[in-house]
């Protein structure tokens, strides 16, 4: 009887798998690729040979019968191992195998991934430069739980998705690889295989780090950390100066058109040019804070940055990630605060972004009646997913803990707390109780808020919103939304549209500057005249005062004026604290040379002192957000269009009187009520002649006798001069 044929070896690894690797559709690389036991294989398209370098020895390695670019063969030992390829050209290079190192990403990780509670998701997913068994290179990882197969791709290779397929991670849905000899400033995207087996457009990083100059849109390697900080000062007073009974005076900037460089082809300021220039010019002008529209990586500069798809990439147009760091440490040198505009409510299509991001509608909605803004032609993240809560909420920490900076500001928030937000009837779905209130963006938000505020001591976030949705600035265990502060849009709607009238008319609509104050403390409150009001043909501040051009300026600094004596903290959008006339372009610089005219300069010279009086007198800010820290003297004088109440601080705290004359008539032989007797001296007077001014009004200060008026033990005589407002102290105080 003849022996049984000895059956042929089988390959290795096995025909199919070496197909899937050749094709690139195998879910599971780590399986085939790299060591397993005294076998090794390594895809590399585009050689001639390749061989593992164990110490001094040399083992060649043969193409895979089944998978031309895929070579395999025997490693005698256990010991590390590179890789040796030629070009048949008379070229070799050596390289480490990413096939032969283990995970990154450890149980602990791996489990708050998987429960979508990982508060810094920044610190495991991304891409990170690190030291990685023995060997540098980078560690990427991505959450992609419907994908086939995801794969890192870039100039050092080919950009070609099946190189470097990444190791699924369990149930997690995140994918991770380590690969060698990549460092800073390289160049990657990620190649996906949908669930369908169709290759999605290359997708940039949703937690890189760095981005490419648009238009180009790959993520870039950047090591974000070992940064030396030198605002340690700083952040030990800071929760004095975002309290709500500090002076909190905000210049609002878009970075890419405050300055540019007119005579280096328009470019914008970098990052540490705006550390001198524009940190100095703020400090100059008594603000207490800068804040930027957003910064995150946008592809079109006609968004302003409100429409990011790099959340964690501050933006590359000024500089990379570091030298922002420099802008943000300078400003704390010099004792300002820096908000950053924040915008988790949407984002945009582009095929590089999460839109469909796995093959799936992944961070979005499925349906468009929850996942579509028609506003914007954005994607509405699916708040209620664990997973894209947390990507938002850990984004909120990154900015505060890896860059220092003092506060959130977040954008359209209105938009988010209401499913019916801008849409009709049928085109929008109820919550689980029937209601149109969007219950997980709210508990998304109050999550951010409770974590911001408990992981970063004092900090503060502002929500821009503009309904009358109750408890924005309230704790979140109160059952408010958790913001430090909120916008005050009716206060600033109800002012525009005042002011924007003729004087002989605003008799008729006196009290929408009154109105105000029956909620003005029922939240805390920031005024924001901000870059939403001098865009889209609303003109500049200047073009929306009536009159003449005299009157236009005087109208302007009352406004100012009687918006530093409102309750309330104060925001400016640049340009706005020296008239600039022409409406805000994004695409040049403000119009700097206007300064050379008196007008002009005078209304800057207004702003900068009603920020300095703002900070030194507590009566101004102590109680912003108090009903204690207000009383009206006359709100009821319409026919003459007089407005005049008292500022007030904490015990002990001189009182000061606001005095508002919004007519183009002077007016004498006027008498409010005061809180005391004696010698009241004006503090500030808008129609001084250093703003430009007729120098008209009380110059040598004012006798109130106790003569009691408006319900007040004092009273005295005052010329208030047309289109003007007054400040008055009592003198020695």
């Amino acid at each position: 009887m003849s022996p049984a044929p000895t059956p042929a070896p089988t390959p290795f690894p096995p025909p199919e798998d070496a197909r899937r690797v050749q094709a690139g559709t195998h879910d599971d690389p780590f399986s085939v690729l790299g060591r397993h036991g005294r076998r090794v294989a390594a895809f590399h398209p585009g050689i001639a040979t390749l061989e593992a370098v164990s110490g001094a020895a040399s083992h060649p390695l043969t193409r895979h019968p089944d998978a031309p670019d895929l070579f395999t063969g025997h490693l005698p030992g256990d010991a590390p191992y590179r890789l040796r390829a030629s070009d048949g050209a008379g070229q070799s290079w050596e390289y480490d195998d990413p096939y032969r190192f283990g995970p990154v990403i450890g149980e602990i990780d791996e489990y708050l991934l998987g429960e979508g509670t990982h508060q810094r998701l920044w610190q495991v997913l991304g891409a990170h430069v690190r030291t990685h068994e023995g060997a540098e290179g980078t560690h990427f990882a991505v959450w992609a739980p419907n994908a086939r197969r995801v794969s890192v791709v870039g100039p050092f290779n080919g950009w070609d998705g099946r190189c470097h397929p990444m190791r699924r991670r369990g149930a997690t849905g995140v994918w991770e690889i380590f690969l060698p000899g990549i460092g800073e400033g390289e160049v990657y995207k990620y190649e996906i295989l949908g669930a369908e087996g169709q290759v999605l457009p290359l997708k940039a990083d949703p937690l890189g780090f760095g981005a490419e100059h648009p238009p180009s849109t790959a993520s870039t390697v950047r090591d974000i950390s070992g940064y030396g900080w030198k605002d340690d000062a700083w952040i030990e007073t800071r929760a004095g100066h975002n309290a709500r009974n500090a002076p909190i005076s905000i210049y609002e900037v878009h970075l890419g058109s405050w300055r540019r460089r007119i005579d280096e082809g328009n470019r914008p300021l970098s990052y540490r040019e705006a550390a001198a220039e524009l940190v100095d010019y703020a400090h100059d002008m008594g603000f207490t804070h800068l804040e930027f529209l957003p910064l995150s990586e946008h592809p079109f500069d006609g968004s302003w940055g409100y429409q990011p798809v790099g959340l964690f990439a501050p933006t590359i147009r000024h500089g990379p990630p570091h030298e922002f760091r420099d802008l943000i440490d300078a400003a704390h040198r010099k004792g300002l605060g820096v908000i950053l505009d924040w915008v988790p409510a949407h984002f945009p299509t582009d095929a590089h972004g999460l839109g469909r991001f796995d093959g799936t509608a992944l961070y979005e909605h499925a349906d468009p009646r929850e996942g579509f803004h028609h506003d914007w032609q954005t994607l509405i993240y699916n708040f209620g997913r664990s997973e894209v809560a947390n990507f938002l909420f850990s984004n909120a920490l990154y900015w505060l803990e890896e860059f220092h900076v003092d506060g959130l500001r977040v954008d359209a928030v209105a938009s988010m707390l209401y499913r019916d937000y801008s849409r009709k009837d049928g085109e929008w779905i109820p919550n689980i109780h029937g209601g149109r209130e969007n219950l997980e963006a709210i508990a998304m938000l109050q999550r951010m808020n409770s974590l911001a505020y408990g992981e970063v001591p004092g900090i503060l976030t502002v929500a821009e919103e503009s309904t009358s949705f109750p408890g924005v600035s309230q704790p979140v265990d109160a059952g408010g939304l958790g913001f430090g502060y909120k916008w005050n849009m009716g206060w600033m709607n109800d002012t525009l549209d005042y002011f924007g009238r003729a004087p002989v008319h605003r008799k008729y609509h006196h009290h929408q500057l009154t109105f105000g104050l029956l909620y003005a403390f029922s939240e805390n409150f920031v005024l924001p005249i901000s870059h939403d009001e001098v865009v889209h043909g609303k003109g500049s501040m200047l073009s929306k005062m009536p009159g003449t051009d005299w009157e236009k300026f005087a109208n302007l600094r009352a406004y100012y004026g009687f918006m530093w004596g409102h309750p309330g903290k104060k925001l400016l959008f640049m340009g706005q604290e020296f008239a600039q006339r022409a409406e805000w372009n994004h695409a040049g610089q403000l119009d700097w040379g206007v300064l050379g005219a008196e007008w002009h300069a005078g209304v800057q010279r207004l702003v900068r002192d009603l920020n300095a009086l703002y900070r030194a007198t507590p009566a101004l800010h102590v109680r912003d957000c108090e009903a204690e820290g207000f009383r009206w003297i006359e709100a009821n004088a319409a026919e003459i269009s007089v407005y005049a109440w008292l500022r007030l601080g904490a015990p002990g705290d001189p009182p000061v009187a606001v005095i508002c004359n919004l007519t183009p008539v002077e007016r004498t032989g006027v008498r409010l009520g005061l809180p005391q007797a004696g010698q009241w001296r004006e503090v500030l007077n808008t129609d001084a002649s250093a703003y430009g001014g007729g120098n008209r009004g009380n110059l040598g200060g004012v006798l109130a006798l106790d003569r009691p008026h408006h319900g007040l033990p004092a009273s005295a005589e005052l010329t208030l001069p047309p289109l003007s407002v007054l400040y008055l102290m009592l003198d020695g105080v």
